[in-house]
């Protein structure tokens, strides 16, 4: 049964902040006290959030959040998600080291990027064999849905990006860079080291992959399969609908609805992809995991765990990935 259409905010910006703390707790409770989920991360290199909630709820949010003299003219984007899925279970506001993971404090998108071009002009840059495009996210990303005409750079996690970058890009038999995301941001700290490395121009698609698929009409936009989100629905598709994917929790990748028949596959504990590399211990604590998934369906309550449980969990299925990589491929 779907769920009633949500309205969805989503907004980042890089600039310097401090009195992190402050912010956190600022932002916690404004988002708690309008019935708001999602996610806010907060770093000296900026903001960068997605929210949900009810349409004047999240515009209350938003023009608080506005009304700093740093974020004034951030840009923030409204949508409206209707699926099977609801798009958040909780409210998350954390403080990070980085907004968008890099590894490189020395790179500050803050003070310069990529040339943002819009979709007419990303369509001449993806006709342009003189101009590499390069997909910046990662493999179980791209996996599900591409630009044919892009570089599937195959990163398991951004931190790898330059190091594809040194291996794979030469700033002197290649000045000029394209390249793309699914929001934007990554492309802000992607551009922004290209250009510390000596690339003479870099372009980003603007708004990456979503502000692409709500601007171009499904029968003329080039985008081929459906877009991986961070989020329940798993997926889009160039509707900007929840599309056909599910998410193995064991692996965390896109799983098809052929992926689903499987024998392998096990709801809340194993798919094809990573069923043969599960030690004994990830069957058991994925497996009870889902019995409290279960439990808390019953009760009428979403099982959400702690924030330690979800960590070890997220690293567990990093470890997963990387172990099934080989014999998964990426499209």
């Amino acid at each position: 049964m779907s769920q009633a259409p949500t309205s969805v905010a989503t907004f980042y910006r890089f600039v310097a902040l401090t009195q992190l703390e402050q912010w956190q707790s600022r932002l916690e409770a404004q988002a708690s006290k309008l019935g708001l989920r999602g996610t806010v991360l907060l770093a000296e290199e900026g903001i960068n959030g997605t929210l949900v909630g009810t349409q004047a709820n999240l515009q209350a949010f938003v023009d608080e959040l506005l009304a700093h003299p740093q974020l004034v003219d951030m840009p923030v984007k409204l949508s409206t998600a209707a699926g099977q899925h609801p798009v958040f279970h909780r409210l998350k506001i954390r403080v990070k080291a980085e907004i968008v993971a890099m590894g490189l404090p020395a790179v500050r998108p803050a003070a310069r990027t990529g040339t943002h071009v819009n979709p007419q002009r990303w369509h001449e840059l993806l006709d342009d064999p003189t101009i590499p495009v390069v997909d910046v996210r990662n493999t179980y990303e791209t996996e599900i849905g591409r630009f044919g005409q892009a570089t599937d750079p195959q990163t398991e996690t951004f931190r790898e990006f330059p190091d594809y970058v040194a291996k794979h890009l030469d700033p002197k038999t290649q000045p000029r860079v394209a390249m793309y995301c699914t929001g934007g941001i990554r492309c802000e700290k992607a551009s922004a080291y290209l250009l510390d490395q000596g690339f003479d121009e870099v372009y980003q698609l603007d708004g990456g992959i979503l502000n692409y698929l709500a601007e171009v009409e499904p029968e003329t936009n080039r985008w081929e399969g459906e877009c991986f989100v961070f989020d329940q629905r798993v997926s889009v598709d160039t509707q900007l609908q929840e599309g056909v994917y599910q998410q193995c929790f064991a692996c965390r990748r896109a799983l098809t609805p052929e992926d689903l028949e499987s024998p392998q596959y096990v709801r809340g504990q194993s798919c094809p992809r990573c069923f043969d590399d599960l030690t004994d211990a990830q069957r058991h604590g994925f497996a009870e995991r889902q019995r409290q998934i279960e439990l808390a369906k019953e009760r009428g309550t979403v099982h959400i765990g702690t924030d330690a449980t979800k960590q070890a969990e997220h690293n567990s299925a990093k470890k997963l990935m990387k172990r099934s990589r080989g014999g998964n491929g990426s499209a």
